[in-house]
């Protein structure tokens, strides 16, 4: 099969981003900016800047006197990375191989794919339309070479589709930073007045060499296809996957069943053999509209159990549209855990966070009301109450220290203690009365008080005098007055008993 690429060139791939962030600096010039051997140098522009005479690598300075309303934003590192990382995840729709090409492009092996849309026209079409769709400024090429696919999606000016074994003719009227040389290079082809590289082409490799380096020949050879290029893929397959294409596209909701329970049955069968449990799941529907949806579940504890897995998918088939019908079903498992085999018994006792079925309930109740509804909490080894517990990271976590059972705690604790308006008999009395609310509660009994003081390693503060006190119609609350009562004090509720 010959080798086709395709180079993906985001012009504005930083300014695009905020843009889609805040669309309200649309229509104002900005630029991002770094500091560069003490001058502050423009990283990215947006159109609008670029418009009004602003470029990368301008100083700052020099822009401001451009442009009195350009607005400068400080780089951000990496994000670059991260958001090339992101489109080309997107792109594995179109080819399972994608290259980040730092700092503004992609590189796609496209061989033996672009007929799948179409042809190569209608493949790049289709590619191109939907990042510009999505609020991204991009162009791109296809070539035999990766080389000479970059060099045409940020130079060519004629087509973006370079014919099998034209590369060479494709590349003479384009400069010669389209062969992605280094500064020091391109300075030294200036000087030489090398304005194209029709004009050094035919040069023989030996002057070539002597006056430029072995670097300006390997990169002219890549372009050329005389060298080869190797690809590092984005991301290598998901070691736990399982794919079932559709003879034909599927739309009724008992399909997508068979689908889940048939894809659940190979996964869960290899994650037996080798020990290990879901923690996570994704199905992906790729549908023949070209769009793709997808249902997620999560487990409190790994799971193979293939019934109780395909429980938790059938809460979750209504989020999955159809439309036109689903050729394609695609399960991930992106976490996993080792588990403990499980003895084949009837559970005689109480083994309480041990027991799978709770385990199950609690995966149920999560498809049903969102994980983040459900807290389990275990104590903390701090003596001021909002410090003294903390939330478990999984069902089989085991607390550190026991709990405190020497000093009464309230079942609810406030995340924030709440202001109160309280009268007292005396000032070091607790509250006779108080108001919480807008709603009047007069105490009845009264426990306390109970001194905490404030943990100074951690921050300054006045103490706490807490009391547990009862109101006339059964309540009881946990109130405390913060710092001394001669320095008229403000008094909180920050809990409820049972």
């Amino acid at each position: 099969m010959e080798k086709r690429f395709m180079a993906i060139w985001f012009r504005h791939l930083m300014t695009d981003w905020l843009t889609l962030k805040q669309p309200e600096l649309k229509e104002i010039p900005f630029v991002f900016a770094t500091l560069d051997r003490n001058r502050i140098v423009i990283t990215a522009a947006n159109p609008v800047a670029e418009a009004q005479g602003v470029h990368c690598g301008m100083a700052a300075a020099d822009a401001k006197a451009i442009t009195t309303d350009l607005r400068i934003l400080d780089h951000i590192p990496g994000k670059e990375a991260k958001l090339l990382r992101q489109l080309g995840l997107w792109c594995i729709r179109y080819t399972p191989v994608v290259m980040i090409d730092l700092p503004n492009g992609l590189i796609l092996d496209i061989s033996g794919c672009a007929h799948l849309w179409g042809g190569e026209r209608a493949y790049l079409k289709e590619i191109v339309n939907k990042l510009r769709t999505s609020g991204y400024d991009a162009r791109a090429a296809i070539a035999d070479t990766i080389g000479t696919a970059w060099a045409i999606a940020r130079f060519g000016k004629k087509t973006p589709l370079v014919e099998a074994g034209m590369q060479a003719q494709a590349l003479l009227d384009l400069p010669p930073v389209a062969l992605r040389l280094e500064p020091l290079i391109l300075e030294k082809l200036q000087k030489l007045g090398f304005s194209t590289i029709r004009s050094f082409i035919q040069i023989p490799r030996t002057v070539l060499r002597r006056r430029f380096g072995e670097g300006f020949l390997l990169r002219l050879a890549q372009a050329l296809g005389l060298e080869e290029e190797t690809l590092i893929p984005l991301v290598p397959p998901m070691p736990y996957t399982e794919r079932l294409p559709c003879l034909e596209p599927v739309r009724t909701k008992k399909a997508i069943e068979i689908a889940i329970q048939r894809l659940l049955e190979m996964l869960c069968m290899r994650l037996q053999n080798e020990g290990k449990g879901i923690r996570k799941a994704i199905l992906k529907c790729y549908r023949i509209d070209g769009k793709m949806v997808q249902a997620g579940i999560s487990t409190n504890r790994g799971s193979h159990s293939v019934s109780h897995l395909v429980k938790l998918f059938e809460l979750q088939i209504s989020k999955i549209e159809p439309a036109l019908g689903i050729e394609l079903f695609l399960l991930e498992a992106p976490k996993v855990e080792d588990i403990e085999p499980l003895q084949e018994k009837l559970w005689d006792g109480k083994p309480g966070l041990q027991d799978a079925s709770l385990a199950e309930l609690l995966d149920k109740l999560a498809g049903k009301i969102g994980a983040n509804a459900i807290h389990r909490y275990l104590p903390a080894e701090h003596n001021w109450p909002e410090r003294s517990i903390k939330q478990a990271a999984s069902l089989m976590e085991t607390p550190a220290i026991k709990w405190r059972i020497d000093r009464l705690r309230p079942v609810r604790l406030l995340r924030r203690p709440e202001a109160i308006e309280v009268m007292a008999l005396l000032p070091d009395y607790p509250p006779k009365v108080f108001t919480y609310k807008g709603r009047r509660h007069v105490v009845e009994k009264a426990d306390g008080p109970e001194r905490i003081e404030r943990e100074w390693w951690l921050e300054q503060g006045e103490h706490r005098d807490y009391y547990a006190v009862e109101d006339t119609a059964g309540h009881r609350y946990w109130l405390f007055r913060s710092g001394h009562y001669d320095d008229a004090p403000q008094w909180y509720l920050h809990g409820f008993f049972a």
